[in-house]
């Protein structure tokens, strides 16, 4: 009766993972034997991965990555010319913390998306509030969002979250009202922010790309400076896994 009652203040309390720990602790002999503090230390260490998964399934959730990567999952073998030092020293995120962008550009197929949202959720992993969108979205999202009235709203999320994925630069061209916008969230994220966008385009192409050279060059100017770059090279991967597979 008592450890019932004990049951349901955990669950009252949400303390559903120390909750799980003090069952398995009652159903396995093996913990009888261990002194309260050791026993209490591993209740609150399963309350505290518990709190930690779900915040990290939380952060998932929110990121709407587009593809399930990891970090772990990156092919080194197939050439590409990936730098896996350079991946490694990326992976402590510590480029978020100090608020520096990261490109990454190549030909299509070469694993651009992949490795975007791999690095997206990694950061997830490591606590910090990450979104993705595809820039036609991106674009279609904030012209949707001044005639909903959401356009405060959706700004304050874009220049807030840690990192912001923008995949696929340079599909087509842009226009007046797009160029304007992608200049506003890079301006209110400058310096307090990471943003990570992928591009067939080489940034030496950019400029061209974004079109009105003043607003090219503000953006150019607040997006590459302090940025990180990687640039993938060869065929594929989509055509060489089919060939794999034949």
């Amino acid at each position: 009766m008592l450890n019932e009652q004990t049951f349901d203040k955990l669950y009252a309390m949400k303390l559903l993972g120390m909750a799980e720990g003090f069952k398995d602790q009652l159903n396995q002999p093996s913990f009888h034997d261990l002194p309260f503090e050791e026993r209490f230390g591993i209740l609150v260490d399963r309350q505290w991965t518990w709190k930690q998964n779900l915040r990290l399934q939380g952060l998932l959730k929110n990121a709407k990555l587009k593809l399930q990567a990891s970090m772990e999952d990156i092919d080194y073998k197939t050439p590409r010319g990936i730098d896996k030092s350079m991946i490694l020293s990326l992976l402590s995120c510590d480029w978020i913390q100090k608020h520096r962008n990261l490109l990454i550009t190549g030909p299509t197929g070469v694993g651009k998306t992949f490795l975007a949202c791999a690095f997206a959720q990694k950061a997830c992993r490591e606590g910090f509030q990450t979104f993705y969108l595809r820039f036609p979205k991106f674009f279609y999202q904030i012209a949707l969002a001044r005639v909903d009235g959401s356009y405060g709203n959706l700004m304050k999320k874009l220049s807030k979250t840690h990192l912001l994925v923008l995949d696929d630069l340079g599909l087509t061209t842009l226009n007046d009202a797009e160029r304007r916008d992608l200049l506003e969230v890079i301006e209110e994220r400058h310096g307090t922010a990471s943003t990570l966008l992928t591009s067939q385009l080489p940034v030496e192409h950019w400029h061209d790309h974004i079109g009105e050279p003043t607003i090219a060059d503000a953006i150019l100017d607040r997006l590459v400076h302090n940025a990180h770059r990687i640039l993938l090279k060869g065929s594929s991967m989509r055509k060489i896994q089919k060939l794999d597979e034949t």
